[in-house]
């Protein structure tokens, strides 16, 4: 849906996107124009996250310590990957998580959905390849994540690292709907 020469306030419009079921809302300067391939400042998408905890099952090293991190939740007392995720994590959180998480290490992968047959329609998969680029770790490890929405496939899109909770029971993390 695209609304033109719309003003009001970003509360008024989230609201909006929020009671229509968007997934966000661009914004613009009133003096801007549309620039092809270009990224001015002057636009801004601002999208509509959810977020809930999963627990850290493995991560893809890199040399700032963390590159991105598996993270699923539990079904019938299963681990399930629902995704990596990468966004969100600067360069002192990478050392940082690295870490904290290294006391975790394990040989074996904690998820019972893994590896995924194929790279996936955005080439995300985490197929044998993959695997054999991940740390595993025991999942005693939690992190509060954001993303905008669930697959099909129980995977998440969009996600992006928000914090490690050490509040919670990794047990009790599920996918929350």
């Amino acid at each position: 849906m695209i609304l033109s020469e719309v003003q009001t306030t970003p509360d008024a419009m989230l609201g909006f996107a929020l009671a229509n079921g968007l997934e966000g809302v661009i914004a613009k300067r009133n003096d801007s124009i549309y620039e092809p391939g270009r990224r001015s400042g002057a636009w801004r998408k601002m999208r509509i996250n959810v977020g809930q905890e999963f627990v850290v099952g493995g991560f893809i090293p890199s040399e700032l310590g963390v590159d991105s991190l598996v993270i699923g939740f539990y079904e019938n007392d299963k681990l399930r990957c629902a995704g990596r995720v990468r966004a969100g994590l600067i360069p002192a959180t990478r050392r940082r998580i690295a870490r904290e998480l290294e006391q975790l290490v394990t040989e074996n992968c904690p998820f019972c959905n893994l590896p995924d047959p194929g790279r996936g329609l955005w080439g995300e998969g985490i197929t044998e390849d993959v695997m054999k680029r991940i740390i595993w770790l025991k999942p005693k490890a939690v992190a509060h994540i954001e993303f905008l929405e669930w697959t099909s496939a129980k995977r998440l899109r969009h996600t992006k690292f928000v914090a490690m909770r050490y509040d919670k029971d990794p047990r009790m993390v599920v996918r929350e709907t």
